[in-house]
């Protein structure tokens, strides 16, 4: 039998991929991560499913019920929101489950910040303007900040940045990157990208801030910053440029 981490992605429900929804729909037990997992995926599950929110539920909790699955012979969905590979927790129900013997299968989502930047129609990987996106948070009350990796430190790159899990930090972001990206520099926040409730903010790093506070945002949401937010008279990808050589097969 299998645990399988899916990744259940950014909220809205047919934004998974068809081995994700294939998978749900014949799985006995599933585990999702409480509401940001939306309801319409949920209901792909079996008719008779076990179907267990694990939002108050301790890890030790967590996967106690999939080694119980597994000795039960019964294939598990975990969902987790985004995609497993990015800020999921994902890494330590695997190492557990590596422990007790237990098989699993990670299957990729649609994380946030890909949503995010649909949501914002940007690409972040401009041709002349940047071609590194750094994936980061702040440190929180939660998992500390490894050292050299706070966002001064990171932004010296002038790369674009995308800080995870920050909205309610974000007078700690501006003032820790407007250092390197320059007041100026094009902001954006999305919050609950792809959802019905979906927020959309655009501005600099000068007037990002206020516009996030007088909206109410303060969680799930991404922050993005960088030149790529208002690239224009870049030069074009030389993937489909003339001059370049091309092949009949």
């Amino acid at each position: 039998m299998t645990v399988y981490f899916i990744g259940a992605g950014p909220g809205a429900a047919d934004l998974v991929t068809v081995r994700a929804q294939r998978i749900i729909a014949a799985s006995p037990v599933c585990l999702y991560a409480g509401s940001l997992v939306p309801q319409e995926l949920l209901a792909e599950c079996p008719e008779g499913a076990r179907v267990i929110d694990t939002a108050r539920l301790s890890l030790d909790e967590i996967v106690a019920l999939l080694i119980e699955a597994d000795a039960a012979g019964q294939d598990v969905a975990r969902l987790h929101s985004g995609d497993p590979s990015i800020f999921s927790a994902v890494a330590e129900q695997v190492r557990r489950l590596e422990s007790a013997g237990v098989a699993y299968t990670v299957v990729p989502g649609v994380p946030a910040f890909t949503a995010a930047a649909a949501s914002l129609g940007r690409e972040l990987t401009v041709p002349g303007v940047s071609q590194s996106i750094v994936l980061t948070r702040v440190s929180t009350l939660s998992t500390a900040m490894p050292e050299g990796e706070d966002l001064r430190s990171l932004g010296r790159s002038g790369a674009t940045m995308v800080v995870h899990l920050g909205a309610h930090r974000i007078d700690q972001i501006v003032l820790e990157l407007t250092e390197n990206y320059g007041r100026d520099c094009p902001a954006a926040v999305v919050a609950f990208a792809s959802r019905p409730d979906e927020i959309v903010l655009r501005g600099t790093l000068a007037t990002i801030a206020d516009q996030v506070k007088a909206a109410g945002v303060t969680k799930t949401a991404v922050v993005i910053v960088g030149k790529v937010l208002a690239a224009e008279g870049f030069p074009d990808s030389y993937l489909y440029s003339a001059a370049r050589e091309r092949t009949t097969h």
